[in-house]
């Protein structure tokens, strides 16, 4: 592989257990494979806006190696719809550092700015080979099998329902039902993962509620008054995004973020409020938060390892000459599990969110079906080393101070 100019990663959105490996995939496929310099856009594309940007081959390597077990968006993030004078300076700005390679690492919202970047190099004339990276804890980027970020996200959930779920089954108090509420504000992937914990069928999770069906708060409470009835207690794992038959979100505010969707938080509590209020039974809410997206230490290794292999296949897709695609993920096997990178169009997945398949959805519309088991399952395996100090783990922090650019020499 050849290459004329340099290059720019970048993070956006919420981050992921394993969303560095992507970076440090680029990074190091970079430094042996490419001539040109290799630089860092300090929180996003916002960032990269406002000329914060790092030469990060002036890292110590070391430091870029650890961004494999760190948690976070390790160059910063950001959420930050592009505007056309956006992209237009976004250009000026790649023209003035010679940079024909952007790498944009995101979800959904983040392959919309990596297209109109691609779109806006277009029209300006500017040769720039645009690629993006995936990333979503939601699991909802279309055309490609899942995303990095899911699996350690999925398999912190799992872990945290059957412990909790041990924990409400082994204790005689009377706080005998207990809501989850996970992230997922339209696509029930994560929420799903509760089910995963499962071995016995009266072990936790007893019923999980998705936002692509309609949530009806009377057949919830029939649903948990059977459960109770039968065993005593019950654990339910709900979306964030659960709505009614029009749409209306169970919790929503009044604020949005730059791509105006609502901020969710607090289904858990509501659903709790009912069952004490409607059946009188007293009730728990576990709000797990950001802890699902952070839990580097209880990362799966298979997720890190794809989150790196799709850094590194970027480099390569852009070295080779191609552009405007977001690497994908491809399923090779089941058992044993293997994958490789693949590639689609950014055009086709730009704003497009992927819902949990209806047929996945049992009949009852409060549970999921084996299929998303054997589709899972495999993505949670193994676990990734964190080096350990003072009984805590030793994440590492990027020197923002060094090697930082000034766009006005």
């Amino acid at each position: 592989m050849s290459n004329n100019g340099n290059a720019i990663v970048a993070q956006s959105g919420g981050p992921t257990a394993v969303i560095n490996n992507s970076v440090c995939g680029v990074v190091e496929t970079w430094l042996k494979s490419a001539s040109g310099k290799i630089y860092g856009g300090i929180s996003g594309i916002k960032g990269i806006l406002a000329g914060d940007i790092i030469d990060l081959e002036q890292q110590e390597k070391s430091i870029i190696a650890g961004l494999r077990y760190t948690p976070g968006a390790g160059i910063f993030s950001c959420r930050h719809k592009v505007s056309q004078a956006d992209q237009e300076r976004l250009v000026d700005i790649f023209k003035k550092l010679d940079i024909r390679y952007f790498f944009y690492n995101g979800g959904n919202d983040s392959m919309d700015t990596a297209h109109k970047t691609y779109q806006a190099a277009q029209a300006a004339g500017w040769d720039l080979q645009v690629i993006g990276i995936p990333k979503t804890i939601d699991n909802d980027l279309p055309f490609t099998d899942h995303s990095p970020g899911y699996g350690s996200a999925a398999k912190y959930i799992a872990a945290t329902v059957r412990e909790t779920g041990i924990d409400l089954e082994s204790v005689y108090t009377k706080n005998k039902v207990t809501v989850l509420e996970a992230m997922g504000r339209d696509a029930g992937w994560l929420t799903a993962a509760g089910a995963l914990s499962k071995r016995w069928d009266d072990e936790a999770p007893h019923l999980i509620y998705l936002p692509e069906t309609p949530f009806y708060t009377e057949r919830f409470l029939g649903d948990v008054e059977q459960v109770y009835k039968k065993l005593g207690y019950c654990y339910v794992v709900v979306s964030e995004g659960i709505a009614d038959e029009q749409g209306n979100y169970l919790s929503a505010s009044e604020t949005q973020d730059a791509f105006g969707h609502a901020q969710l938080s607090g289904a858990g509590m509501v659903l709790k409020n009912v069952v004490e209020r409607e059946l009188g039974i007293k009730a728990r809410c576990n709000t797990l938060g950001t802890t699902q997206r952070a839990a580097a230490h209880f990362a799966s290794r298979v997720d890190a390892e794809e989150a790196y292999m799709v850094g590194s296949a970027a480099v390569q897709y852009a070295l080779s000459g191609k552009t405007g695609v977001m690497v994908t993920i491809e399923r090779r096997g089941n058992d044993p599990y293997s994958s490789a990178a693949g590639e689609v169009a950014l055009e086709k997945v730009a704003n497009i969110e992927r819902k949990f398949p209806m047929e996945w959805i049992n009949e009852a519309r409060n549970y999921v079906m084996p299929e998303f088991t054997r589709y899972a399952l495999p993505l949670l395996s193994g676990e990734v080393s964190v080096p350990m100090k003072d009984g805590l783990p030793d994440y590492v922090r990027l020197d923002t101070s060094r090697g930082r650019v000034n766009l006005e020499e």
